[in-house]
């Protein structure tokens, strides 16, 4: 299976004359088998182990992959002559047709595996310096046993910074082998030219550049520290290679149009590492060049004239200052006349808007361009074929090398690596964040948790600091620069609003902007890269952004921030209202307070869109509850539990609703109907026994029950017995559960409310077949399944066919049994009720084993031991396991 191509340095090694006449085969064996061991032996002494590398042969060459946790610099500092010396023991120890002289070409860039190995244009680039003329002369005209070539890219990179290698014992060389034609370098490691600091001119002349003409170099370094993005790399070289960019196939001019690669996202996400990593990766295939401009759109100070980052270009291009035109259309007209032909990379970075970019868009079709902006530049993709990459934050495990890249050999102890952990989750993948804290880290290594303390307890605030360009907020203050007032009032007021995410129906309520305005302004946001648009219709912002637009929305007028505060919360709470009477129409549901002005509840056709909408809110749902909590709208919360009632107990969200009517619980004392509080114990009563904490749900449903009496509420203390029933039906009492029961049937029939008095028939026959008191079990039942029927409650339908069905399986009608459990299936199927389902489906179970259908028995509970895992409820999972067991057996 092919994998994404990755980052890596080449190490290729040649044996000199290896099918000279005067090697016969037991010499040439002998060869090779030196070949590998001073190749090993060299690439150990330069802290590379054999084993770490990928490696392939190729009959009297060998070629290395380096691991990419190794650095380049020993691969030229130590390795050529370490192989050098290995070279001349094994010519020492051996006869003379088996000694060996050999060329060594080091280079790097990208590789992909496939099936058949590896294929890369650099690993083609490799072999093409191992075999140039250039090389074999060099080492012809040598007393010693190695010459080395080097890429342009590993000089310009390692050689011109190495310590203990003097890069002006190197010698330019043209290499020309087949289509591949550029600049390399050559040494002689055991035989070093003598030092030339004129070969190191920085505007040599390169092949295809006239002499004397300049040759810019404007790139800023590579960065030091630079990790992960493999699928945004991978990502460019596509961009370039389909654009059949000249140097990309083996560096012949193509003929192809320029390559425009917009890079985008937020500040501090990495745009500028990402472009200039990248760039320095592939240097050698930009000859002639490379321009470099920072336009400012998103920093201090004013963004940059194009006017005046032409001026600059024209400059390094060798035209004079004086000499340059002053009208923008002339400059930019001479501009594209010198690049025109040439093959450059021009690097536009943090550009504003497209009207920035345009002017500097190089002439002809052999340059390459990279622009990065937190701007998506839609302008540019449509009107001249840029090509979008855009940035996210970095995956855990490339948050984890970054830190460890940055830190070295300050960490140390479990204490540590338990900090980094938590370092990564709360920096949460965010580049800038990540090195802001790694810097401060390796300057105070003992401060370690302290620092992680400060950022877990001040969030933002602990990453900003003096310096403008170390300080997140500040570099995230720069993408307001362009907002407008409305704009930035959104994002001030979407950082304030609950839930990690939000939809424009929830904007319209929390801005009481038009629907058409408030798109635009999302898609202002979405555009500055200060959210992210996902399917479905949904908005995110990463957590570190959120923090910096809720301290912006300190600086709003408090009156404008709860109002708007105000407003989402009513939005999410009676279009959750809305959405659980669809799905439980014969619920007694208490109308809420009524919305905000400027609140437009969220239509909900059916119940089918009212499960898919509490499914896609339910965490908005429960942090506007929160927050409701916070802000003492005491109505908010308690109806919000209400309305969540339903969605919890059908998909057996167990620990939510316990939280949910705890916080609602608390509220009812700040309303004034009493019933609210009775509710609220009887809802948490239950909530706790559904979590088998028996004891806690028996006192709440006691003090119900109490408080019902107590204010003569016979509706309250009818459902308080209805859940006492099923409260001794968990805690093994069959006999009670019963007693609650008829209490409750007695009290629903004088309340003269038919669902009530059918849930209880049902109710009583179901705590009656468990007696063993089949007769009186499927009267009950019966009766209760026409009132549903007639009623149309398909949640009560489903129940009694449930209770009917373990009737007919205790009574030993197995088929019937099947039938009544598959109705009921259907019916919990459709409304969703995948806390139920499990129950039905184990039932089952039992009516299949019986009539000898153990396929159909084990597909059954297969199904129900998942979803009671995917409930937490782990006995009921363990029961119906051992009975996949003891069917098995």
């Amino acid at each position: 299976m092919r994998r994404h191509a990755v980052h890596r340095t080449m190490v290729l090694v040649d044996v000199e004359g290896f099918g000279a006449p005067v090697r016969t085969l037991p010499h040439q064996l002998g060869t090779r088998a030196a070949l590998y061991a001073v190749v090993g032996a060299a690439l150990a002494a330069a802290g590379v182990p054999w084993d770490d590398c990928y490696h392939e042969d190729r009959g009297d060459s060998v070629f290395v992959l380096v691991p990419p946790e190794h650095p380049k610099a020993p691969l030229v500092e130590v390795l050529p002559e370490a192989l050098a010396r290995a070279v001349r023991e094994h010519n020492n120890a051996g006869p003379d047709a088996a000694r060996a002289r050999l060329r060594l070409a080091v280079h790097a860039g990208e590789v992909a595996f496939d099936e058949h190995g590896v294929t890369s244009t650099a690993l083609t680039t490799g072999f093409r310096l191992l075999d140039a003329a250039p090389l074999k002369k060099a080492l012809a005209d040598s007393p010693g046993v190695v010459a080395m070539i080097v890429s342009r890219l590993v000089f310009d990179e390692v050689v011109r910074h190495c310590a203990t290698v003097d890069a002006a014992t190197f010698r330019p060389v043209e290499v020309t082998v087949k289509e591949h034609r550029d600049l390399a370098w050559i040494a002689l490691p055991d035989h070093p030219y003598h030092p030339d600091h004129a070969v190191l001119a920085e505007n040599r002349a390169l092949p295809g550049i006239a002499p004397g003409e300049p040759v810019p170099r404007q790139l800023g370094s590579a960065p030091a520290e630079f990790v992960g993005r493999a699928e945004e790399f991978a990502a460019l070289d596509r961009v370039l290679a389909a654009a059949g960019s000249p140097g990309w196939d083996g560096g012949h001019d193509t003929g192809a149009t320029a390559v425009i690669s917009a890079i985008g996202g937020t500040g501090g996400i990495g745009k500028t590492w990402l472009a200039l990593t990248w760039a320095h990766r592939n240097l050698h295939r930009f000859p002639d060049g490379q321009l470099a401009v920072d336009l400012r759109g998103f920093s201090s100070g004013e963004p940059r004239h194009p006017a005046d980052a032409l001026a600059d270009f024209l400059a390094a291009l060798g035209v004079d200052r004086d000499h340059q035109p002053t009208d923008l259309d002339a400059r930019v007209a001479l501009y594209r006349t010198h690049t025109t032909g040439k093959r450059m990379l021009i690097l536009l970075d943090n550009a504003a808007a497209p009207d920035q970019v345009v002017p500097l868009l190089p002439g002809g079709t052999t340059c390459t361009v990279l622009i990065t902006s937190r701007d998506r530049l839609r302008g540019l993709i449509a009107r001249h074929s840029a090509r979008p990459v855009h940035l996210d934050v970095l995956a855990d495990t490339e948050a984890r090398v970054l830190l460890d890249t940055a830190l070295g050999d300050t960490r140390a102890g479990t204490g540590a690596e338990r900090a980094l952990t938590e370092l990564i989750g709360l920096c949460g993948g965010f580049p800038l964040a990540l090195g802001l804290i790694a810097a401060r880290i390796r300057d105070q290594p003992e401060l370690l948790e302290d620092l992680v303390g400060e950022l877990r307890d001040l969030g933002l605030d602990a990453l900003d600091f003096a310096d403008p360009a170390a300080s997140l907020p500040t570099v995230l203050s720069w993408s307001l620069r362009h907002l407008t007032e409305t704009q930035r009032t959104l994002f001030g007021l979407l950082g304030v609003a609950p839930g990690p995410d939000t939809t424009l129906p929830a904007v319209v309520s929390l801005t009481t902007l038009s629907p058409a305005l408030a798109r635009k302004a999302m898609t202002a946001l979405e555009e500055a890269s200060l959210i992210q648009r996902r399917p479905h219709g949904r908005y995110v912002m990463h957590d570190l952004v959120r923090d910096y637009a809720a301290a912006t929305a300190h600086d709003l007028p408090g009156d404008v921030r709860d109002a708007a505060l105000v407003r989402v919360m009513d939005f999410h709470l009676h279009t959750a209202h809305a959405a659980d009477r669809l799905l439980e129409p014969q619920r007694q549901l208490l109308p809420a307070d009524p919305p905000a002005p400027g609140v437009q509840p969220h239509s909900l056709p059916d119940a089918a869109a009212a499960m898919v909408w509490l499914e896609a809110e339910h965490a908005t749902l429960l942090a506007t509850q929160r927050t409701a909590v916070a802000l003492g709208r005491h109505h908010v919360v308690w109806h919000l539990a209400r309305a969540l009632d339903t969605f919890h107990l059908r998909r057996g969200h167990r620990h939510d609703a316990l939280a949910t009517w705890r916080a609602a619980l608390g509220a009812a004392g700040g309303l004034p109907d009493p019933a609210t509080r009775i509710r609220a114990h009887r809802h948490l009563g239950r909530a706790y026994s559904r979590l088998g904490v028996h004891e806690e749900a028996a006192a709440h449903l006691d003090q119900a029950l109490s408080l019902a009496v107590h204010h003569h509420d016979r509706t309250q203390q009818a459902h308080t017995h209805q859940a006492l029933a099923t409260t001794w039906e968990r805690r093994g009492d069959d006999r009670r559960g019963l007693d609650h029961a008829r209490q409750a049937l007695d009290l629903y029939r004088t309340l003269d409310h038919a669902t009530w008095e059918a849930d209880m028939l049902n109710g009583v026959g179901w705590y009656s077949a468990r007696l063993g008191d089949f007769d009186t079990a499927r009267d009950h039942c019966r009766a209760a399944l026409a009132l549903h029927r007639e009623l149309r409650n398909a949640t009560g339908e489903a129940a009694t066919l449930d209770s009917l069905g373990f009737i007919a399986h205790r009574t030993g009608d197995h088929r019937l049994a099947v039938d009544r459990y598959q109705q009921a299936l259907a019916l919990r199927r459709a409304l969703g009720d995948a806390y139920e389902v499990a129950g039905t489906l184990e039932g089952a179970g039992h009516s299949h084993a019986a009539l000898g259908q153990h396929e159909q028995a084990r597909e059954v509970w297969r199904e129900a031991v998942a979803l009671y895992r995917g409930q937490g409820r782990d006995t009921d999972a363990e029961r119906v396991q051992e009975q996949l067991g003891n069917l098995d057996g």
